[in-house]
């Protein structure tokens, strides 16, 4: 297929998508229009190189590396000490996610499946491209269709155990609030921030900040090019150490927050990595989605089981309301922006007044944009760097 006619294709599909999941408040994901429109067009005759004809498949996976560490470029640990029970508590939803399935789900499931399962449903893309690698090393197509197809539906699971969970916070939040105490500045409705906008002295860098005008597209990713070759492949997997270095780099002042999207590249580099995972789609005969059916429901049951269970835990030693442990637990299955849009859709319904709106979102919305950071981005690729050897 001509290369021009292959990514606009492409892009019109991922761009039906994020239509959809506006228009459904992101119940229905791009991810999974996007995957079923590619699944079905391949079953029709679409041509199984589209994503190889459309240059994408090795520039996704040159960018797989560059994504990571940008995505450690947006950690702030002050934000993470102000929220360290919320922390907690998501990491310990991700090592329920990864135990129970591994200790339960391997007898059930088959020890592939449960293995290959839990970092997917701990996180998303990245820790599925871990996972699919693995398994295509291994010639274990079905297992690179199975961790693709988790990412596609694990929203289905996370959002309606989520919207329950957190409905009940905030109605025990209405009901148990001083108005004395109200802080409506804590967090604006609609930013899309969701954190304290308090004014803070701006922390001293070992390594001074470029100058705004030097900040060019060029220097930001010659800059990140840079941290790159200098990983080391071995003891840790090397999107583990990419997302170390992503972190490290900021807190020295060597890489700016947001890099990618300050350099205006993560657009276009989400569009390949995209093509990486649905890539995995052109394998998946009818007859072998069938077949996945069970593992599929079975580890996303068994890893909202050991979310729950997990979570609730920490939420009773730290002294946080089961309901919201668990809500900060299945953001695993959802992450940004879905933390983002359950938070505000559960203050719109439960607040009757801009001030209750506000009471609500200033107690969930930091958990919840926190906990879906910490498990989508940093937990679910560190366990992706341990199960991977275990396959």
């Amino acid at each position: 297929m001509n290369s021009l006619l292959a990514i606009t294709i492409i892009l019109v599909v991922f761009a039906a998508g994020d239509i959809i999941s506006y228009k459904t408040k992101s119940i229905v994901s791009m991810m999974f229009i996007a995957s079923v429109v590619f699944l079905v067009g391949f079953w029709m005759g679409l041509p199984e190189t589209i994503f190889t004809d459309a240059q994408l498949t090795g520039f996704g996976a040159l960018m797989i590396g560059f994504l990571i560490t940008h995505m450690g470029t947006l950690l702030s640990f002050e934000d993470l000490v102000k929220q360290w029970k919320t922390v907690v508590i998501a990491l310990a939803a991700v090592a329920g996610i990864g135990i129970f399935l591994f200790v339960v789900g391997s007898p059930i499931l088959g020890r592939e499946y449960a293995v290959a399962s839990a970092p997917p449903i701990a996180g998303g893309v990245v820790a599925a491209i871990i996972m699919g690698d693995v398994a295509t090393a291994k010639g274990l197509e079905s297992i690179s269709v199975f961790v693709t197809l988790l990412v596609v539906v694990q929203g289905f699971f996370g959002y309606p155990v989520a919207s329950f969970m957190l409905n009940k916070e905030a109605k025990k939040l209405l009901k148990n609030y001083d108005s004395s105490e109200i802080n409506v500045a804590a967090v604006g409705i609609g930013t899309g921030v969701g954190v304290a906008e308090q004014p803070t002295k701006s922390k001293r860098k070992l390594i001074p900040a470029l100058n705004k005008d030097l900040q060019t597209s060029y220097v930001l990713l010659a800059k990140l090019g840079l941290v790159l070759s200098e990983l080391t492949n071995g003891f840790i997997h090397q999107y583990v150490m990419c997302l170390f270095v992503g972190v490290a780099a900021r807190e020295i002042g060597f890489l700016e927050e947001d890099i990618m999207t300050k350099a205006n590249a993560q657009g276009l580099a989400m569009v390949g990595l995209m093509a990486v995972i649905f890539g995995n789609l052109s394998t998946a005969t009818p007859e072998m989605l069938l077949s996945l059916l069970f593992p599929l429901i079975g580890s996303l049951t068994l890893g909202l089981i050991g979310i729950t269970i997990f979570s609730a835990i920490a939420g009773k030693l730290l002294k946080v309301s089961i309901p919201m442990a668990i809500a900060i637990g299945t953001s695993a299955l959802f992450g940004f922006p879905g933390t983002f849009i359950i938070s505000n859709e559960v203050a719109n319904a439960n607040g009757k007044t801009d001030e209750e709106r506000q009471i609500i979102l200033n107690e969930i919305l930091p958990k919840m944009l926190v906990a879906g950071f910490m498990t989508v981005t940093i937990a679910s690729v560190v366990l992706a760097g341990f199960m991977a050897p275990l396959m």
